[in-house]
């Protein structure tokens, strides 16, 4: 992390309106966005936005969270890797594995907040992604079989306990033993309640919101390779407005017509877009073996269960890209996808929302689009410089025009 600077400015448009602005930075917060319009031309001027919020990521470049060896360094190591990425916002994610990995997880990213100040302003909370799962082929993904197991508040409060209060978000699935039971308490007790990996019936996910769900997991993955044309827990979800639907657009976990789909379905202010990093992302082609088994991680970047393409193991995407893609597949505008990626996760777990207005926190990102800088799909998303509580912790800003 950069040194901290007491006052300093920048031009840069606005990612919702194209409008040239400087916005002056005042320790950790915006100080103004002022109007900035220049004698020459601005289309060069990098766009502007706040930083992204990645809700469900678990882990990058071979470590995993929730890996029963995972230290703290490698917490921070992970965590970090999302700042050239214009991540400022992060939620680690444990997935399903015995109780002292996951003891051992949760107790890593404690003290990796304790000890790194940029982990500490970088991490949200936690989400726990199992092990209440469904245990049958299809729902249950890639998360291992023999760790499946029934919901248990008193294992919960353990693992409550080693994150340090951190955990935010659990993915459960609403027919298991003990869920609806689980879910109320849960939501008692501020924790955000999310659906996944689940075979429920129409009348399972109906209880489980009626107890307080209230989040879709990477809504259309996780699913049988069948299912009955109605009813069945998609549809269920879809179609449901209390449920708000996260969703991988990383052009490997759902075909373009399925993100629009879902998106018209939701609308895009209860959408939010998640990369779900798996912890072999950012790793060469090849397969690898982790305490859940082992993955392919194919050339075209899809990361899959090793000896076949249909069953994914999380992405090895970054939040930026999937932004991008969001808006490329035609389900909404660019803007839109940056704040399904960081208003929409605050908003879902009761954080102030990040935007570009006096007194905000100086959680921004810089970035370029396209040959040409114009904010439009196709393009991609190449980040210049990233900003975490006022500091430059990514990139630099030198080189960006000011007033």
């Amino acid at each position: 992390m950069n040194r901290q600077i007491a006052a300093f400015r920048f031009c840069a448009r606005r990612y919702e309106t194209g409008e040239p602005v400087q916005i002056t930075v005042r320790g950790s917060r915006i100080a103004s966005v002022e109007p900035a319009w220049p004698g020459q031309a601005f289309l060069d001027w990098p766009w502007v936005a706040p930083g992204l919020f990645d809700l469900q990521v678990n882990g990058y470049g071979g470590i995993w969270f929730s890996s029963p060896t995972v230290t703290s360094s490698e917490v921070a190591t992970a965590v970090r890797q999302f700042l050239p990425h214009g991540v400022t916002c992060i939620l680690p994610t444990l997935i399903t594995n015995s109780h002292a990995a996951l003891l051992q997880g949760f107790r890593a990213v404690a003290e990796a907040c304790r000890n790194d100040p940029v982990v500490d302003r970088m991490v949200m909370g936690c989400h726990l992604e199992g092990p209440w799962l469904s245990s049958l082929d299809g729902p249950r993904g890639a998360h291992p079989r023999e760790h499946i197991r029934t919901a248990d508040w008193g294992e919960f409060s353990e693992l409550q306990a080693a994150s340090g209060g951190r955990i935010r978000l659990v993915t459960i699935a609403p027919e298991i033993p003990g869920a609806l039971d689980f879910i109320g308490r849960a939501v008692a007790a501020g924790v955000t309640i999310s659906i996944g990996h689940t075979a429920a019936t129409t009348a399972e996910i109906a209880a489980a919101v009626a107890q307080g769900a209230r989040l879709s997991t990477h809504l259309g993955n996780g699913c049988h390779l069948q299912l009955p044309r109605h009813p069945n827990y998609v549809w269920d979800q879809l179609g449901d407005p209390r449920l708000s639907a996260s969703v991988i657009t990383d052009g490997h976990h759902l075909p373009p017509a399925v993100v629009r789909a879902i998106v018209a379905s939701k609308g895009w202010h209860s959408t939010i877009i998640t990369c779900d990093a798996s912890g072999w992302a950012g790793c060469a082609p090849g397969q690898y073996t982790h305490s859940a088994g082992r993955v392919d991680v194919l050339a075209s970047g899809k990361i899959v269960v090793a000896g076949q393409e249909q069953i994914l193991a999380g992405s090895s995407a970054t939040t930026e890209v999937c932004v991008a893609r969001a808006a490329e597949m035609g389900a909404c505008t660019l803007a839109q996808a940056i704040d399904m990626a960081c208003r929409n996760p605050c908003r879902l777990l009761g954080f102030p929302e990040y935007r570009l207005m006096s007194g905000d926190l100086a959680n921004l990102f810089l970035f370029r689009s396209g040959m040409s800088g114009d904010a439009t799909p196709g393009q991609g998303l190449n980040v210049v410089a990233t900003l975490l509580h006022g500091q430059l912790a990514y990139g630099e800003l030198a080189s960006l025009p000011s007033h």
